[in-house]
């Protein structure tokens, strides 16, 4: 019982701390994440920074394949872009190609009713503006009740937990990091559907340094490179 109010307590200054650090990425230009399947080396995610002003201008880049035998049995490739104001999300799109299979999502920021208007491949729907697209690149995802899909835009309630403190140490690069499990709320989703991911975060900077998930074998991200 009291090593579990510990990690509420600690959870919760861990919360505060993040809302107060919404400027941590306005030294970083490029992260660039290596992708494991089952430990295989398959593919990259880049992300690029650019600021203008108050505004913030974030472009991914993520390619990878699974081959077997020199044949390859799965190719997925993707870009998106999103642009923010201050702190606020206000345009968002993504296109993604999985094995031929075109899906593409615009999210863009209704100022006068305060909201996000979504137009994804499975629906177009409205969401409260603090809801964040799960880019995994911003520490605040661990603060909200919902995200974003990335590819198709649909709303996935989630809820947080605290696993607790690691060091990490990636290529050759050591971190203090934090490890939360992002898990789906609704239960009743198809298990192809449901949200179930270990991130961790620099303690100092909660700069995004890994993710694992297992979705058809065990996939990993880790950070290679950054400046």
């Amino acid at each position: 019982m009291k090593k579990k109010f510990l990690s509420i307590v600690l959870f919760s200054i861990i919360f505060t701390k993040v809302m107060a650090h919404q400027e941590h990425y306005k030294d970083i230009n490029y992260l660039n994440y290596e992708l494991f399947r089952n430990n295989q080396s398959i593919g990259y995610h880049d992300y690029k920074f650019v600021r203008n002003n108050d505004i913030l201008n974030v472009k991914s880049v993520i390619n990878f394949k699974i081959r077997k035998l020199g044949i390859d049995l799965y190719n997925y490739s993707g870009t998106t872009e999103e642009e923010y104001k201050e702190t606020q999300l206000i345009n968002f799109s993504s296109n993604t190609n999985q094995n031929k299979k075109i899906k593409n999502t615009k999210i863009r920021f209704n100022k006068e009713k305060d909201e996000l208007i979504i137009s994804g491949s499975e629906n177009q729907i409205t969401s409260p503006k603090e809801h964040p697209v799960g880019t995994w690149w911003g520490h605040h995802i661990i603060k909200a009740k919902a995200q974003i899909s990335a590819v198709s835009g649909r709303i996935i309630e989630q809820k947080v937990n605290f696993l607790g403190k690691e060091k990490l140490n990636l290529y050759g690069n050591n971190y203090d990091a934090l490890r939360f499990n992002i898990s789906s709320t609704n239960q009743s989703l198809p298990e192809n559907k449901k949200l179930n991911i270990d991130v961790w975060y620099e303690e100092e900077t909660h700069l995004w340094l890994k993710a694992t998930f297992n979705k058809s074998g065990e996939w990993e991200y880790r950070l290679k490179e950054k400046n």
